[in-house]
């Protein structure tokens, strides 16, 4: 999301028609003022980002019409409805509220044309008026992303001054959004902006004359031709040369024109020349759009050096932070005060200066405050120094590192489990280099997932099976010492046990193959129906408000196992607030509402459930520091933790779709019977949990319905409860609903973590380090690929918008991280 919109400074056509003294009018998105602030003689803008009022936000743009229309104090008047937008980001381009929007998008520009008609009719000059979308919806609604949809837009000049067409509509041509510029600015006398590289649309002035269309093409040419030669060293190979052919051959028709010759073959070298002009044009401005990319490289490599110290750092850790102490001696003091660090800090501040003062373009880092870039020079030169101190000792043989490591090299070794785990988690690293795998990941999490299920299929089937006839002496002679009712009891227990352990995995595949067919994700099949789809259509409400309502007792069922009473009760009632927001939006209805009632924006309801989401997360948080302050009681900490977890549990399915409450009804399940019959019978240490959790939350995070699209996500969930646009709450509501899978399952991780008592006790650290390492190392890998690849044909449209994902990611991991371990230093648990 863009969320700060300053003033455009660079050439405009805004600018343009304000400094030729046109005056201007706006109504509409308040995008446009904050970008073009006192260049309207008069405006209205209307908020943009408030994606759940699709009525009030088209009202206030039509009110004005009546009035606007009828004087005669401007020459452009700009029109930018929302309501359409918004629709499609809270309910789809399937909406039932989409032909009512279009019919009274259908009446609006019937009066605006009917006006300019009899404005022309009082002798006015002949108007243009222009219909355009400035993006398109995807089968979600959303846009950002490159697809058909996304990217294709209508077009439609209407002026007294084209020929008119009949009754016989041809074939709509396709033109480029940035040729727009270049024929509104030639059509309304104004010059071209200096950074456009679109070029006029030969349609628009085909009723012109050709020494008109001649001198049209020729200005478009110029203005390629000159921003041509600033941005490319071989500018000559992009259509310049054709230019030149094409306007020494102008020069020459001009030349017969004057000359008064009128013959047909004046005309047939006209039409050539503007063949020419044409072919250069397109020629000149795919060149450019090729080029676009001015990288920062300065700020990057300085950004990538940061990144890869972190994560060197972490993997330097490793050691120490995975041993029975879990406790990393970082060497700070000594490399602060050791005189590599000033020599590093004068090279580093020399380099700085050296780039910033020869530089031409201009550079986020020499942006900076000298503060700002002291501060970073000493952070980088003191991790290099702490970087190399640490590997040195590690090196050095006889040191306390080698005591500290969590295995021995004489008997280390790796089971097939670790195996998996590791292959599967260098490998999706290594994917990311292909676009068709980052377009397509989901697949690769589906995969690996299935190929883990097995896997721990297999060491279920070893355990209960291969193990127990080793073990099945031992067992005999035991429950022969005990009495016969108890003996029945503890056999039944353990069958039990078995089954339910050897059903888990199997029951897994199942469950994340139907996930699967819920979302269409993904590039290549992502226009394909899905059960969503089917779930959401008007025919099947009452299906979905069955499933909803089953998915949400279920939810209840899972949760609420380990919370207090109180937190059980308000767990309960705000469940069913989500239902009863959901049937006030319109996606599901209670058994006693008819199908045609009005629908609201379910504040209210959306409120009552944020009530019991605090009040949870309130006790949860009482209980906690209790255990860190009062007394150290490891099971009131555990108490607080799942309390917290609850909470969550609740606010994300508020803001999940009624059609995706089964994912989340799903992941609780799933985490449920993994912890309760596969991670504690099996005795998997944290770094294998932690994997494991790690694989599962991403692809959950695709079982969502998410992608590494940007079209993918659900804004709508931004302004759940709001009645105006909030930037706070709409950027965190928007990032945990679309995180939810992978933070649910690392909030799972540290909550069943810390409540198994049989565990070490620094088995959270453990856990908080491995999660930050799985996601620190790809993600600076990425970063790594994405510059080296700033050139592939698909960087903005595939490897950009995976690269805000990751950060994002890395930023919410990171916070939870943080907040858990910093929840696990506590005092040591008081002795009963």
């Amino acid at each position: 999301m863009n969320l700060n919109s300053p003033a455009l400074l660079e050439d405009n056509l805004i600018w343009q028609a304000k400094t030729a003294g046109k005056r201007m009018v706006f109504y509409g998105d308040d995008t446009w003022v904050r970008l073009f602030p006192k260049h309207f003689m008069e405006y209205d803008g209307t908020t943009s980002f408030f994606v759940s009022d699709y009525t009030e936000v088209d009202n206030n743009v039509t009110r004005h019409l009546d009035g606007t229309l009828k004087r005669d104090d401007w020459d452009i008047l700009i029109l930018h409805y929302l309501g359409l937008d918004h629709i499609g980001h809270i309910s789809g381009p399937h909406s039932s509220l989409i032909q009512p929007k279009l019919l009274e998008m259908d009446d609006i520009l019937e009066k605006i044309h009917s006006a300019l008609i009899s404005k022309e009719a009082d002798g006015s000059l002949p108007y243009l008026l222009v219909l355009c979308g400035d993006h398109g919806m995807s089968e979600t609604g959303s846009h950002g992303g490159s697809s058909e949809p996304e990217v294709n837009t209508p077009l439609v000049l209407i002026s007294p001054a084209f020929k008119r067409k009949g009754t016989m509509i041809r074939t709509p041509g396709v033109v480029e959004q940035v040729d727009l510029t270049a024929t509104l600015a030639l059509g309304l006398g104004l010059p071209i902006s200096q950074n456009n590289v679109g070029h006029v649309i030969p349609g628009v002035f085909e009723e012109t004359t050709l020494r008109d269309q001649l001198r049209f093409l020729h200005l478009n040419g110029h203005q390629l031709s000159c921003l041509l030669k600033d941005s490319m060293s071989g500018y000559d190979k992009g259509g310049f040369e054709q230019f030149r052919v094409a306007e020494k051959a102008h020069g020459n028709w001009m030349k017969l024109y004057l000359e008064g010759n009128n013959s047909e073959v004046l005309s047939n070298i006209g039409k050539k020349v503007l063949k020419q002009y044409l072919e250069a044009l397109a020629a000149m401005s795919s060149a450019l759009s090729k080029q676009l990319g001015k990288y920062d490289m300065y700020s990057m490599i300085a950004g990538m050096v940061f990144v890869f110290q972190v994560s060197t750092f972490l993997l330097l850790a490793m050691p120490e932070a995975l041993s029975g102490e879990a406790a990393v001696d970082v060497p700070v003091l000594s490399s602060l005060l050791s005189l590599p660090f000033y020599l590093l800090c004068l090279l580093l501040a020399s380099v700085h200066v050296l780039v910033c003062t020869s530089t031409e373009s201009s550079c986020y880092f020499c942006s900076l405050s000298w503060g700002l870039v002291f501060a970073a020079v000493a952070f980088s030169s003191a991790m290099f120094c702490t970087l190399v101190s640490m590997a040195t000792r590690h090196l050095t043989p006889g040191t306390n590192i080698n005591r500290k490591l969590p295995f021995r090299s004489k008997d280390w070794s790796l089971s097939e489990l670790d195996a998996l785990l590791l292959a599967g988690t260098v490998g999706h690293t290594l994917s990311l280099a292909a676009s068709s795998f980052v377009e397509e990941e989901h697949q690769t999490w589906y995969f690996l997932l299935n190929t883990l299920c097995l896997a721990v299929f297999q060491d279920v089937c070893r355990k209960y099976f291969r193990e127990q006839r080793d073990t099945s002496d031992e067992d005999e002679h035991i429950l022969l010492s005990k009495d016969c009712h108890s003996s029945v009891h503890q056999k039944a227990d353990i069958c039990s046990e078995k089954w339910l352990a050897l059903a888990t995995p199997p029951f897994t595949l199942i469950c994340c193959r139907l996930l699967r067919s819920l979302n269409q994700t993904g590039v290549q099949w992502a226009h394909l129906p899905d059960m969503g789809h089917w779930l959401n259509s008007s025919e099947h409400r009452t299906v979905l408000s069955l499933l909803a309502a089953f998915c949400l007792v279920l939810i209840y069922l899972l949760v609420q196992r380990r919370c207090s009473w109180v937190s059980k009760a308000a767990l309960a009632l705000g469940l069913v607030g989500v239902y009863s927001y959901r049937a006030a939006v319109g996606n599901v209805m209670f058994p006693w509402q008819h199908a045609g009632r009005p629908m609201s924006k379910g504040t209210v309801e959306a409120r009552f459930v944020y009530v019991f989401v605090l009040g949870i997360l309130f006790s949860g948080t009482k209980d906690l520091l209790r255990s860190q302050i009062i007394t150290a009681d490891a099971k009131l900490k555990s108490r607080g933790l799942w309390e917290l977890y609850s909470g969550l549990v609740l606010l994300v399915s508020l803001l999940f779709r009624a059609h995706n409450l089964p994912v989340l009804c799903c992941c609780l399940l799933v985490q449920t019977l993994m912890a309760q019959f596969i991670w504690k019978k099996l005795h998997y240490d944290a770094a294998q949990t932690t994997i494991m959790h790690y694989w599962f939350g991403q692809a959950f995070f695709y079982f969502q319905g998410n992608s590494n699209n940007i079209a993918t996500i659900d804004i709508s969930v931004g302004f759940v409860g709001l009645e105006s646009y909030i930037e706070a709450p709409a950027i965190f509501l928007t990032a945990l609903s679309t995180y939810a899978g992978p933070l649910l399952w690392a909030c799972h991780l540290v909550c069943y973590l810390s409540s198994e008592r049989d565990r070490s006790p620094v088995a959270v650290g453990h856990g908080c380090y491995c999660l930050a390492l799985l996601r620190s190392v790809p993600a600076a890998a990425y970063i790594v690929l994405v510059t080296v690849l700033r050139y592939h044909l698909f960087i903005w449209s595939v490897f950009s918008p995976k690269l805000l994902y990751e950060s994002m990611h890395v930023m919410l991991t990171a916070g939870v991280c943080l907040f858990f371990y910093t929840m696990e230093q506590s005092p040591s648990p008081s002795k009963s």
